[in-house]
């Protein structure tokens, strides 16, 4: 009978598996490496939805704590995709470690992050429709919506620099949790891995690319969507909300956050560490 260990992989054989997993994304069937990537899609948006839900009408509750609330909440998204295999852009990043060992050829790591980021768009989108057909943006007599829409607003705001630095320092949080997975024998350690690290980045303010998928397009929609009761209920007005526009969302957050994701996660996790397990001279196999 195979002795079935349950001690947690070390740090060099991550690495290893860092790679074997690179190699294993980038060369997997594309469309099934696409509907995984709308699966993933789909289950960060479901995650911003409980994020947005859980922060709403908390006027009683500290700042900080009503952040820590809602990035607990957030951590579910991240918890579906690494147990049910979805295909993220941001930790699609670290198939840089496969690349930097040569497994992989600059063109399959290139059709691979482009097929992630589509089908991450995709099923972000696609999430938002059918929450606009829900019109979930009513619960709470309004204040839900209004949720929604402040929070997007908030991240059309900030500077280029800026804004790559916040997605710099979301995909180190993101990717180190998903490099801890690695370690994983069990279901439940891969869960506890990913939980603190997602909860950082959120309470901290740290932008996602494709959280910011669903949550910017739900907002722009939400707006277009809601008639003059809305507005009456929650003392709102569509003219706070004018920057709600996709070319402030395309220029202004979804360019540079991928920029600083692509940076957080690929360079600074995924090539620290191919640097420090996988360098010629550091990763010679058993």
């Amino acid at each position: 009978m195979q002795h079935q260990t349950f001690d947690a992989l070390l740090p060099q054989a991550m690495a290893w598996k860092a790679e074997d997993m690179g190699v294993a994304k980038a060369t997997k069937n594309p469309v099934s490496t696409f509907v995984l990537a709308i699966t993933a899609g789909a289950f960060i948006g479901i995650a911003f939805i409980f994020y947005t839900v859980v922060t709403t009408g908390n006027t009683g509750m500290g700042w900080g704590a009503n952040r820590l609330m809602g990035g607990l909440a957030f951590s579910l998204g991240l918890m579906l995709v690494v147990v049910n295999g979805g295909e993220l852009f941001t930790s699609t990043v670290l198939t840089v470690v496969a690349r930097a060992s040569r497994k992989i050829t600059w063109a399959q790591l290139a059709r691979n992050w482009a097929l992630v980021y589509a089908g991450n768009f995709v099923g972000a989108f696609g999430l938002v429709l059918i929450m606009q057909m829900a019109k979930h943006y009513e619960l709470a007599n309004g204040q839900l919506g209004l949720n929604y829409m402040s929070i997007a607003q908030h991240k059309l705001h900030h500077e280029f620099g800026q804004a790559v630095a916040l997605g710099v320092m979301c995909n180190v949080m993101v990717c180190l949790g998903v490099w801890m997975t690695f370690s994983a024998r069990t279901v439940t350690d891969k869960l506890l891995a990913v939980v603190l690290p997602v909860a950082m980045f959120v309470a901290a303010g740290f932008e996602h690319c494709v959280a910011n998928m669903f949550q910017i397009p739900m907002a722009i929609l939400t707006r277009d969507a809601v008639g003059p009761e809305f507005w009456e209920a929650t003392g709102a007005s569509a003219a706070q909300f004018a920057d709600l526009t996709w070319s402030n969302f395309l220029m202004h957050n979804l360019l540079p956050v991928t920029l600083g994701n692509i940076i957080g996660g690929g360079l600074l996790v995924g090539l620290l560490y191919w640097f420090i397990y996988l360098r010629p001279s550091e990763g010679q196999r058993p």
